[in-house]
């Protein structure tokens, strides 16, 4: 079953400018002095975020900042600056990545900032990692405590019930909101209707017929309500108890495999830092082999006390269970890494895999240095994807349109088409090279060839093979230009040339001849 913790920030925005000011380890008071964020909505000034000393002289969200004066005099304003807050809400979610790959940013309710923060985690199966779920989420409050952002938490199995009861719930705001599994309706059921995340005009209308809790909407007819109030509060209301799936990570796929190491101390040595990534590799591998899967993409992320996260991506030009082939492609990347307050806690997921069946090896076999994929593998990973390619054949039957060069990391188009069935060279020249030919007509290969000023007899030779355009890139069905004949020689010296005569023999007119391509 899922499990998602919604984390709020009910003074997001004027933390965030504490934190900016350089004062996020003043201690939280409701004696600080008075802050908030304004914003100009429809021609008028409007409160948005409040620290503790506004909010405790009973301003709010949405209030008009020059009623708000008249209340406070000592209120200080400062412009509101969503842009800056999407960017940090961005960076904490990601450094949350260290309990859980998939982190996003929960939009406001409603659609309106309010001077709050949200983000949103699922944490299926990661909780065990960090001791369980009430571990976690204090451990998540503790540390955001730390960096100056007050923070509260709730743990369900839906997201909306995460929400509402993160902000709705009556007991002790400090400490984490455990939802037991299976239990958001009864957690939900005495909270107002607003904790189902709808627009103030639809819960104040509710509130007005009486319908202050969730409890009264649960048995109410689902026509009756969307026919009052249209489909926002039913589909909310199954959003929050579970009957439909709403995903956290927009188009994400199924949750990658997930390894976590927390350290009593943190570690700064290149030695234990490797040491540790042999240990998540170790872990990784074991679920992979258990679900027959391959590791294509891996992230590393390592986190310090403080800071963003340091993060390293590697990828496979085919599925890897392999530990020590894929601990060698982190080596490039992180040979110049550095830590200046130590590593406390280290993630590997695994977000990109594909089957992999088990491989029955000879018993002679070794395995060596020389593996070609492992090689490929690694020189992509040390010059950059797009650098190292490989060739894949494309439906097309004129040679130098017969392959495509994709990156070897890049396995999201796969070739349909087929290598051409009769032999090609291993290079081929661009474009082919005029030569002369000394040849029998009309359809008898070369007898002797000058190319670059050298002149080779043909002692063997087969074709011809004739190859034309497709015929949609030809203007006329009678056409003849674009029309080769090929044949493959041998020299006198044991040399290989691929030949070609341009057009159908004509009397009246020298063939032309050219040099395409050279084999082994």
């Amino acid at each position: 079953m899922k499990r998602v913790v919604s984390l709020w920030l009910p003074r997001f925005a004027t933390d965030r400018l504490k934190r900016s000011a350089g004062r996020a380890d003043a201690p939280v008071s409701r004696r600080e002095p008075p802050l908030a964020t304004v914003e100009s909505r429809e021609g008028r000034l409007l409160l948005v975020g409040l620290n503790r000393g506004a909010a405790s002289a009973g301003l709010y969200s949405g209030q008009p900042l020059g009623d708000a004066r008249a209340i406070l005099p000592s209120l200080r304003s400062v412009p509101a600056d969503p842009a800056a807050e999407i960017r940090e809400l961005e960076r904490l979610a990601r450094r949350c990545g260290r309990y859980s790959p998939w982190t996003v940013p929960a939009p406001a309710a409603g659609g309106t900032p309010d001077g709050t923060g949200a983000i949103w985690l699922d944490i299926t199966g990661c909780a065990h990692l960090c001791g369980g779920e009430a571990a976690l989420a204090g451990d998540l409050i503790g540390r955001l405590g730390a960096t100056g952002y007050e923070a509260r938490a709730a743990i369900a199995d839906t997201p909306g019930a995460a929400w509402a009861v993160c902000r709705f719930a009556t007991d002790d705001a400090a400490r984490p909101r455990i939802v037991a599994r299976g239990g958001a309706r009864r957690a939900l059921a005495p909270l107002p209707v607003a904790a189902l995340r709808l627009a103030s005009e639809t819960a104040a209308s509710l509130d007005s017929l009486g319908l202050r809790t969730v409890a009264s909407l649960l048995d109410l007819p689902r026509g009756a309500i969307a026919d009052r109030f249209g489909s926002e509060v039913g589909a909310r209301l199954d959003a929050a108890l579970g009957l439909v799936n709403e995903p956290i990570a927009p188009a994400a796929p199924a949750t990658p495999r997930f390894a976590r190491i927390d350290f009593a101390e943190p570690i700064g040595r290149a030695e234990d830092i490797a040491a540790a990534l042999d240990r998540l590799l170790g872990n990784l591998v074991r679920d992979l082999a258990l679900g027959g899967r391959g590791a294509r993409r891996l992230v590393l992320s390592l986190f310090e006390p403080a800071g963003d996260p340091h993060r390293f991506a590697v990828g496979t030009g085919k599925p890897s269970r392999d530990a020590g082939h894929l601990a060698a492609l982190f080596a490039a990347p992180m040979e110049s890494f550095e830590t200046v307050y130590g590593i406390e806690a280290m993630t590997l997921t695994a977000p990109v895999t594909e089957p992999l069946d088990p491989r029955q090896t000879a018993f002679h076999e070794e395995k060596t240095g020389g593996d070609t994929d492992a090689l490929i593998d690694r020189l992509a990973n040390r010059l950059g994807g797009g650098r190292v390619v490989r060739f894949a054949p494309r439906e097309s039957r004129i040679p130098e349109r017969a392959t495509i060069a994709t990156p070897v990391l890049d396995r999201r188009v796969e070739s349909t088409a087929a290598w051409p069935a009769p032999p090609r060279p291993i290079r081929l020249l661009a474009p082919p090279e005029p030569i002369e030919v000394v040849a029998p007509v009309p359809d008898d290969p070369p007898v002797m060839f000058r190319w670059r000023r050298v002149r080779r007899r043909v002692v063997r030779a087969e074709g011809p093979e004739r190859i034309a355009p497709e015929w949609w890139h030809k203007p006329d069905a009678d056409d003849e230009s674009g029309l080769r004949d090929y044949y493959r020689v041998e020299d006198e010296n044991g040399r290989r040339y691929w030949l070609y005569r341009e057009g159908l023999y004509r009397p009246d007119v020298p063939p032309a001849w050219f040099l395409h391509g050279l084999f082994a």
